[in-house]
Parts: structure tokens; sequence; C-alpha cells
């Protein structure tokens, strides 16, 4: 599981029970809002500068084995 990984983090100082980039405020759910809305992770980038391209897509990577792993 991601929680509390390089990745993204979980703590009650932090936005509560909702997880975030690591070491940003910036929760993963708003990465989720901007793709469903058909926004680029280019200008979710622009909106957080705080979250590093690298960090998206090694979560985008880390789900993408987590679904294979779910159906193989």
């Amino acid at each position: 599981m991601l929680k509390d990984s390089s990745i993204i983090s979980v703590s009650p100082e932090i936005m509560g029970p909702s997880p975030v980039f690591a070491c940003t405020r910036v929760p993963v759910q708003t990465l989720r809002d901007y793709l469903k809305a058909g926004e680029s992770i280019d200008d979710f980038l622009d909106g957080f500068p705080t979250v590093t391209k690298e960090q998206v897509i090694a979560l985008l990577e880390q789900v993408e084995k987590q679904l294979v792993g779910m159906v193989a």
C-alpha cells in the first residue's frame, strides 16, 4: 500500500486522514479531481508547485501496479 511511503503520507496534523503527496499539504484527491475534470498533469503541477512531476508519475505507476495485481 502507498500510505506513508515516499510518495504519499497520512498524518493527523496534515489534512487529517486524507493522503497527501509526501512533504506537501496537497491531497492526492486534488490530482484525481484535476484529471477527472480533463486537466493535464502539467496544469496540476502549475497549480501545486510543491508537488513534483516525479511524485505524480511514481503515484500513477504504483496505482497501475496495484490494479494489475488485482486482476492478475
